[in-house]
C-alpha cells in the first residue's frame, strides 16, 4: 500500500468528540506507517499525539475572527513545506483559513478532504465544508442533510463512514482498579447499590440534561443518575439551573455530577444504562457506541444519529422522541433484561481503514 502523508485540521486538541477522533486517527495512521501531522491551536491532548507518532504544528486557527484569516500564509507554508497527500479539515473556521491558504499554495496541491462531524447551519459561513475536493459524512443522518442543504456545493457525492470507536480502548474486558471502584462510591455513597443510569456529554441546554433529570424524577427511588462532564465548557448559569431543576424535582440524593477526564471507561463500567436525550437529532451518538462497545446497555431518542446508533447496536433501547412514559417504561424493561450490546462493529479501525481508502482511490483517480 502507497504510505501517505496526512495533515488534519482543527480549531484545538482539547477534549470532545472530533478531537478524539483526530487522535485515533493520527494513531493509526503512523501505526501503518503513515506520516501524520496535526495542525491546531494546540491543547492538553497534544501530548498524547505526539506519543502515538504524529508531529503537531501549532497554528491559531480556533478563534472565530477576521484576525485568523491572517494565518493563511503561514497555514499555506507549512502546507507547502510538508508536501502532504492529502489535507483533512476538520472544522468551519480552518477551512475558511484553509480557503484563504489556497492563494499561496504549490502546485501540484494536495487533495483537500473535509468531514462533516455536525449538522452545520446553512448561511455562508457553513458551506466551506462543502466545497472542497471530497466530502465525509459520519452518518446517514449527515449524509442526508448535506444533500439536502449543501449540494450546490459539492464537487462529488458525499461518502458516508460511519464514526467508529477504539475497540482496544472500550471493550467487554476491561476493569478499572479495585481502589477506583471503592473511591468512587466514597466520594457518591447516595450511588451505591443503585442502579445507575449515566448521561455523558457537553452540558448544553439542547443536549437533553433536562429529560435525564426529568426521568429520573418518573422512576423508582432505586434508580440514581449520574450527569458526566466536562464542565471545562458548561456556562455556569445553565449548571446552576440544573442543579435548581434537581431540587425542584426532590432529587438531590439521587443525582450526581462529575467531571470525568480520563476515566470514562470506568464510568461506563460501573453504569446499567447510558443516555442519549439530546433535543435535537445528534449528528452521531459517540458515548452511545463507547458504552455499547463496553457490553453496556443504552438508551436514546431514535432520530438522528444517535437512533442511528441504536438501530446498529442495540434497537432495544430505542425511544419515540418526546415520549417520557414510554421512556420510563423502557429504562424498567432493559434494568431487567438480560440482553446487552454484542458484536458492536463500528470500531475506529475500521472507519479508519474506509477513510484512508477513500484518500487512495481519490489520488488514484487523480493520477
Amino acid at each position: 500500500m502507497r504510505k501517505l502523508k496526512v495533515i488534519q485540521i482543527l480549531p484545538s486538541l482539547n477534549t470532545g468528540g472530533v478531537e478524539r477522533g483526530v487522535l485515533d486517527f493520527n494513531k493509526y495512521l503512523t501505526k501503518n506507517g503513515h506520516s501524520s501531522y496535526v495542525i491546531s491551536d494546540g491543547g492538553r491532548q497534544v501530548k498524547n499525539l505526539i506519543q502515538d507518532g504524529g508531529q503537531h504544528i501549532h497554528i491559531g486557527v480556533a478563534k472565530k475572527s477576521l484576525f485568523t484569516l491572517l494565518k493563511a500564509k503561514r497555514l499555506a507554508d507549512v502546507i507547502n513545506e510538508i508536501s502532504p497527500d492529502i489535507v483533512h479539515i476538520r472544522s468551519r473556521i480552518p477551512a475558511w483559513v484553509l480557503q484563504a491558504s489556497k492563494l499561496f499554495l504549490k502546485n501540484p496541491r494536495p487533495l483537500i478532504f473535509s468531514t462533516f462531524h455536525g449538522l452545520y447551519s446553512t448561511p455562508f459561513y457553513s458551506r466551506i465544508m462543502a466545497s472542497f475536493d471530497k466530502v465525509i459524512a459520519i452518518s446517514k443522518t449527515v449524509e442526508t442533510y448535506i444533500n439536502s442543504n449543501y449540494a450546490q456545493h459539492l464537487k462529488s457525492a458525499p461518502k458516508l463512514i460511519y464514526r467508529g470507536s477504539d475497540s482496544d480502548y472500550f471493550n467487554k474486558k476491561y476493569n478499572p482498579q479495585k481502589n477506583y471502584v471503592d473511591n468512587f462510591f466514597l466520594k457518591f455513597p447516595n450511588l451505591k447499590n443503585k442502579h445507575l443510569l449515566t448521561f455523558p456529554g457537553r452540558l448544553s441546554s439542547w443536549k437533553g440534561q433536562e429529560s435525564f433529570i426529568k426521568l429520573l424524577s418518573d422512576l423508582p427511588t432505586e434508580f440514581a443518575g449520574l450527569i458526566v462532564g466536562p464542565y471545562d465548557s458548561a456556562k455556569p448559569k445553565y449548571v446552576k439551573e440544573l442543579k435548581q431543576l434537581i431540587q425542584n424535582y426532590r432529587l438531590g440524593e439521587r443525582i450526581e455530577f462529575y467531571d470525568a477526564v480520563n476515566d470514562i471507561r470506568d464510568i461506563y463500567f460501573l453504569s446499567d444504562i447510558v443516555f442519549n436525550l439530546s433535543s435535537k437529532p445528534e449528528p452521531f451518538g459517540r458515548t452511545l457506541l463507547e458504552a455499547a462497545m463496553m457490553g453496556k446497555k443504552i438508551c436514546g431518542w431514535n432520530r438522528g444519529g444517535a437512533g442511528e446508533v441504536l438501530d446498529i447496536c442495540y434497537p432495544e433501547g430505542k425511544v419515540v422522541f418526546g415520549d417520557f412514559k414510554l421512556l420510563s417504561d423502557k429504562v424498567k424493561y432493559l434494568i431487567e433484561s438480560e440482553n446487552v450490546p454484542d458484536n458492536v462493529y463500528l470500531t475506529s479501525d475500521l472507519m479508519h481503514a474506509k477513510t484512508v481508502s477513500f484518500y487512495l482511490d481519490a489520488l488514484e483517480d487523480i493520477s
